[in-house]
């Protein structure tokens, strides 16, 4: 077992007794970053001198016995639309390609702190709008476990890093599924915590209203772990609640006798759901009966209207966060022969086809004349949704259900198709329209050995007990520890 095999908290405690330095955990990184990474693409850039002298600087801590927490020296990617001083931040888009940020944003700001050295920025679909990360403008990730297959979503670089062992640990960001998504599609641990948990400073918006910060790791321990450091109210962020995180490490052991599931027969019963997708999940929640958990039917009767909502509110939100780009302040200015003419050049050619289908599907719901008809009355239905999550947690404690509906797609089979690309999201998107934690990890592979996702539904404001109910699945089964063939070449 080399390094890279090591889960976060495991090489914490190793560079804890010495056994090993950040720095020979980096340069193992980077070793399989080079060999690997030009297959799968996960990273934009990697930084290798800055996460070197970072690793150094973690080690010399650790001699003079001034260790800055458990994650000190643990190397990490993050997703690339995380502002970091001196380093380029192109949220996978044309139009901030060449745009270098001149100060860390909070989440990146709060990793420094915790001394976990950047290895570099993953790819991303554009300004975080996409299921398979294809709409990157550089190039799409691939999948560890299959190449020709996605990673999903649109953090599909910082799950492909993590997957193939590139990375101990990223951060995503989630809007409608986009840390969940990609890490039921690479076997991965991914959280979206409650809005509002971790700040948003310092992150290129997609959706204001629903976008959120969230780790990305290979086991449900490390994903506690790395949700800890970035978990702190900041009066920076107008949306930041001002709530104290819990120790999601102190209770994250005990199991899952006495509580209630609740199973949503609308996520269960959906058409076209993959049927080794739902044998797994089936399977999934009747390992957790026999722990001790009791399953109870519930019903989220407002489901059905849940991904028209969400793609009214969130191209309206990005439509209003994407003027910014319009060439004279920073990022891609394209010349025209008057100022008008400037912005429509640089517009149209610093965004790609799917960011440039949301402006306008957003631009058109908050038109006059149909901003009532439709963004107006999307909000109204986001109300219903998150009152339908309201209802069920008066008798549950977690909702279970698939993560995505199928395992990982072949790159260029739903690019064409904008609807079965956005279907992709259909379990994940509800959780952000009514602001509550979600987590997924894997819970079975499919015949063609693709992983699948079991996603885990909280209350506001409790990732511990997601995390709680995440563990206790994983201590009985080893499919967060199975390695795709790529990460074992």
């Amino acid at each position: 077992m080399g390094p890279t095999d090591l889960s976060m908290l495991e090489l914490g405690r190793k560079l804890g007794s010495g056994e090993l330095s950040s720095v020979e955990a980096v340069r193992a990184c980077l070793a399989r970053v080079d060999r690997l990474d030009g297959r799968v693409k996960a990273f934009l850039r990697v930084d290798r001198e800055g996460a070197l002298a970072q690793a150094e600087a973690a080690d010399r801590r650790r001699t003079k016995g001034k260790r800055a927490g458990p994650l000190d020296g643990v190397p990490v990617g993050l997703k690339d639309l995380f502002l970091t001083e001196g380093l380029p931040t192109t949220a996978g888009s044309r139009s901030l390609e060449s745009f270098v940020a001149p100060y860390d944003g909070t989440a990146v700001k709060l990793l420094r702190a915790a001394g976990t050295p950047i290895l570099g920025k993953l790819n991303m679909d554009e300004f975080a709008m996409g299921s398979s990360t294809e709409n990157s403008a550089f190039f799409p990730t691939r999948n560890p476990w299959n190449l020709e297959t996605s990673p999903g979503g649109s953090s599909g670089g910082s799950a492909a890093a993590v997957a193939a062992r590139m990375v101990f640990g990223a951060l995503g960001t989630d809007t409608g599924g986009s840390i969940r998504q990609p890490a039921a599609l690479t076997g991965t641990v991914g959280l979206k915590p409650t809005y509002g948990r971790v700040s948003r400073f310092g992150v290129v918006a997609f959706a204001s209203s629903l976008d959120q910060v969230g780790p990305m790791t290979r086991d449900v321990p490390d994903c506690a772990a790395l949700l800890q450091t970035i978990a702190v109210y900041d009066p920076a962020d107008s949306t930041s609640a001002p709530v104290k995180a819990p120790d999601y490490l102190a209770e994250i052991e005990g199991g899952v006798k006495g509580m209630k599931l609740g199973l949503p027969r609308e996520y269960l019963e959906l058409p076209g759901m993959d049927p080794e997708v739902r044998a797994a999940v089936e399977a999934a929640t009747r390992a957790l009966e026999k722990m001790g958990a009791q399953l109870v039917p519930v019903s989220l009767p407002h489901t059905k209207y849940a991904l028209a909502t969400y793609y009214l509110i969130a191209p309206a939100e990005a439509s209003s966060n994407l003027a910014r780009y319009d060439g004279v302040r920073y990022g891609l200015r394209v010349e025209g022969k008057n100022l008008l003419a400037m912005y429509g050049r640089t517009r149209d050619q610093g965004f790609g086809l799917e960011v440039k289908r949301r402006i306008m599907l957003g631009t058109y719901a908050l038109s006059a004349g149909y901003y009532d008809a439709y963004y107006l009355k999307a909000q109204k239905v986001r109300t219903l949704i998150k009152q339908d999550f309201v209802d069920a947690f008066r008798t549950v404690d977690a909702v279970i259900s698939p993560t995505s509906p199928t395992a990982a797609f072949r790159i260029g089979e739903k690019v064409s198709d904008p609807l079965a690309m956005y279907l992709n999201d259909v379990f994940t998107l509800p959780c952000n329209l009514a602001g509550l934690p979600g987590l997924s990890l894997p819970c079975g592979l499919t015949r063609g050995n693709l992983p699948i996702g079991l996603q885990i539904l909280g209350k506001p404001w409790d990732e511990a007990r997601v995390l709680r109910i995440a563990r206790a699945f994983e201590r009985e089964h080893d499919f967060h520890r199975r390695s795709p063939p790529l990460g074992a070449a």
